[in-house]
């Protein structure tokens, strides 16, 4: 979805064909992650967000000085439609090109919404439990804080800033409906054929649009870098991500205590193969969800993630889930939610001129509401599971469930045994390579797969005890813990009220 989105940003910009243009971004976006890793991608990811908000910010400026402020906006949207609205031989229903009547209302009807507001609370907030909690890229990050405080920290400050899109990301594609309602707005499957290359509409490109024909040139370069920072900032968390989930959750049940130079090298390789399913998905990206991208995002999501916060939710909750029950809820929600994802694929969501024929059963219940339904699956199935089967003793356990968070017990980890490392001929091995002095050629494919590395001092069992304490330290200053606790709730205050003024 990143990649298709970056593409399209591109393909409108320089006129590029969208899938060279998505061979320049991936090939960009590739060099620097295998090249430098996580340290890479936190330093670029940090001054891109500047980068995007600034330009952000100009942009919404420009948006709604072109549309004459934010009352002309609001009276503006709900006429802006299509000059052209005839298909065949006939007037396309009003539906598919007006917008809609509850255009600026976040909660909306429960049966008839877009976003039904059931959906919007309980479905939504399932997604961001599995997103904000669990995904790997959120994860990453947060286990590379200095302490609690920095990583409490950081995700408020996500929070400030997830504020934002409604008004320099949202608004200003509404207003470009009303800038360009033939091309943002098209209906007619061979209008919008012409306009985005997609039959289904256009919505896509109504940011990248109004970037190109409303910026002064100076700025349109800087909204391209903003663009471009924006999705590569995604692209590389992901590849990251994906790479690090690969090798050590999957690759080291392959191959028992592979060397750390296998495990690079895996994890490269691994990140060339997703490169090459993204592009490949391309096409399924254009056409999902009538051609909302947004919808797109969320409907996978809804496919995909419910299993998961389950299992979390239920695990920090419920010390009496286990592994067995974790797993089969992870399967049978798997399952149901590839079943449904793969049947809304293979049938098409169609457009609103030309429906899918999908049946009921299968793409007649809201994909959010499937996400309330799917979570429910999967937490019964955990349950059901976890109580049939043995327990996991508490010694296991300690502060890592609710019940148990407040122990001063020693912790044993379920797989201790497994984690016993022993010395073997791969490690000889390795003592033998880094006792040669590399060449020329060797050192530079060192340095781009990443094995190049500055080997420090030996540490005692002392300093490893004192080093393996400061690493699980969750304890926190005080005075930080406050300012980070007083902007959590602030926060908390400011999205209640932004959720009740557009609702």
């Amino acid at each position: 979805m990143y990649i298709f989105s970056g593409a399209v940003f591109i393909q409108l910009a320089m006129g590029l064909n969208l899938y060279l243009a998505i061979i320049i971004l991936l090939g960009i976006t590739a060099l620097y992650t295998i090249t430098g890793g996580l340290a890479a991608v936190i330093y670029t990811d940090t001054l891109q967000t500047f980068i995007m908000v600034v330009g952000s910010f100009i942009l919404m400026g420009f948006a709604f000085r072109e549309v004459g402020g934010y009352d002309a906006f609001m009276e503006k949207y709900m006429t802006a439609v299509p000059s052209n609205i005839t298909y065949g031989n006939s007037t396309i229903d009003s539906k598919c090109y007006t917008p809609r009547a509850d255009a600026f209302h976040i909660f909306r009807d429960a049966v008839t919404g877009d976003l039904p507001w059931p959906g919007l609370t309980i479905g939504l907030s399932i997604i961001t439990l599995w997103y904000w909690c669990t995904d790997q890229v959120i994860v990453q990050r947060c286990l590379s804080g200095k302490n609690m405080s920095h990583v409490k920290a950081g995700c408020v400050m996500c929070g400030y800033l997830k504020l934002l899109p409604m008004f320099i990301i949202v608004m200003p594609g509404m207003i470009s409906r009303i800038l360009y309602p033939d091309v943002v707005a098209c209906a007619v499957p061979e209008v919008c054929m012409q306009a985005c290359g997609t039959s289904v509409g256009c919505t896509n490109i109504a940011y990248p649009k109004m970037v190109v024909e409303l910026m002064p040139n100076g700025l349109r370069g800087l909204m391209l870098s903003v663009m471009l920072a924006s999705l590569m900032s995604s692209l590389t968390s992901i590849f990251n991500s994906a790479s690090t989930l690969f090798t050590m959750d999957i690759y080291t049940k392959i191959r028992k205590r592979p060397s750390e130079k296998e495990l690079m090298l895996a994890g490269r390789a691994f990140m060339v193969v997703l490169i090459g399913i993204s592009i490949a998905w391309v096409p399924v990206v254009q056409s999902a969800q009538s051609g909302q991208l947004f919808d797109y995002i969320q409907s996978v999501t809804s496919y995909l993630g419910p299993p998961i916060a389950a299992v979390f939710l239920l695990a920090v909750f419920c010390k009496r889930v286990n592994e067995q029950g974790a797993f089969w809820g992870l399967v049978v929600g798997l399952l149901a939610g590839l079943g449904r994802m793969i049947s809304e694929f293979a049938y098409g969501t169609g457009s609103c001129v030309a429906p899918s024929n999908c049946p009921f059963i299968i793409c007649g219940i809201h994909y959010l509401y499937f996400a309330i339904i799917l979570f429910g699956i999967s937490a019964i199935v955990i349950l059901a599971v976890s109580f049939m089967t043995k327990p996991i003793p508490d010694v296991h356990l300690y502060r890592l469930c609710w019940t148990l968070r407040n122990s001063k017990e020693e912790r044993i980890d379920l797989d201790a045994d497994d984690e016993e490392e022993k010395p073997d001929e791969k490690d000889k091995e390795s003592v033998s390579e880094e006792s040669e002095e590399p060449g020329c050629l060797r050192k530079a494919y060192n340095w781009f797969c990443g094995l190049e590395q500055q080997k420090g001092p030996k540490l005692s069992k002392e300093e490893e005890e004192a080093l393996k304490k400061k690493l699980t330290d969750t304890s926190e200053v005080p005075l930080w813990r406050n300012v980070v606790n007083i902007n959590g709730i602030i926060l908390l205050t400011v999205a209640v009220f932004c959720h009740a003024f557009f609702a």
